[in-house]
């Protein structure tokens, strides 16, 4: 990794391992960006505790700046950091299919014990904490699916609509942030999506998303 540019850190999300980033980070390597996949215990652990390892792993990072990208799970966990550690090094943030808000999905999961138990103690955590609202010079871009198609709503009858078969894009309204988009893709489909990557790149870049024809 080169010292003298922006470092991309991806985090997955719930259930999985930072290789299911992989594509998304050979997408964004191909545009440019010095990209890496950073893995942790999305159940085992609270949110607070992986998000304390996320600021360890940064400090190792010899970068000037430090983009992050988050799917599910994993944008919560940086928004947690970020709100822990303000003072980490400058950089965009993207969140992919991030319940900020809530989620009805996780709140399904949660009412039982088996549920629970899979739903894990990080997003346990984030149903339950006051969540944060500001970012102090933090550029934020919320990038939601509509593409219904998932496991949320086999377990969660009722899930609000649009969604991406996990999330709702209401969910992932966020007033910090700067730019938003809805593409047509689903919730595990965003790993895949070529779409995806470009819209990650292009706000990683200018701060904004590509709003015409959503490229």
């Amino acid at each position: 990794m080169s010292a003298q540019r922006a470092t991309v850190v991806l985090v997955h999300g719930l259930w999985v391992h930072g290789v299911l980033m992989e594509l998304q980070r050979h997408y964004l390597a191909r545009m440019g960006f010095d990209a890496v996949s950073y893995s942790y215990p999305s159940m085992r652990l609270t949110l607070t505790e992986n998000a304390g390892r996320l600021v360890q792993f940064a400090r190792t990072l010899a970068a000037p700046r430090i983009h992050w990208v988050g799917h599910s799970l994993g944008g919560l966990v940086i928004l947690r950091m970020l709100e822990r550690e303000p003072a980490l090094p400058p950089g965009r943030v993207v969140l992919l299919g991030v319940p900020y808000r809530d989620s009805y999905a996780g709140r399904v999961l949660a009412g039982s014990s088996l549920g629970a138990r899979a739903l894990g103690h990080s997003m346990r955590e984030w149903l339950e904490i006051r969540k944060p609202a500001d970012f102090p010079g933090r550029d934020i871009g919320v990038i939601a699916g509509s593409a219904g198609i998932g496991l949320g709503r086999l377990m969660a009858h009722g899930l609000p609509t649009p969604n991406d078969g996990v999330v709702g894009v209401a969910e992932t309204e966020l007033a910090a942030a700067r730019d938003r988009i809805v593409l047509p893709v689903s919730h595990s489909g965003m790993l895949l999506s070529r779409a995806i990557a470009r819209q990650t790149g292009a706000f990683l870049r200018d701060g904004g998303f590509d709003h015409t024809g959503h490229a």
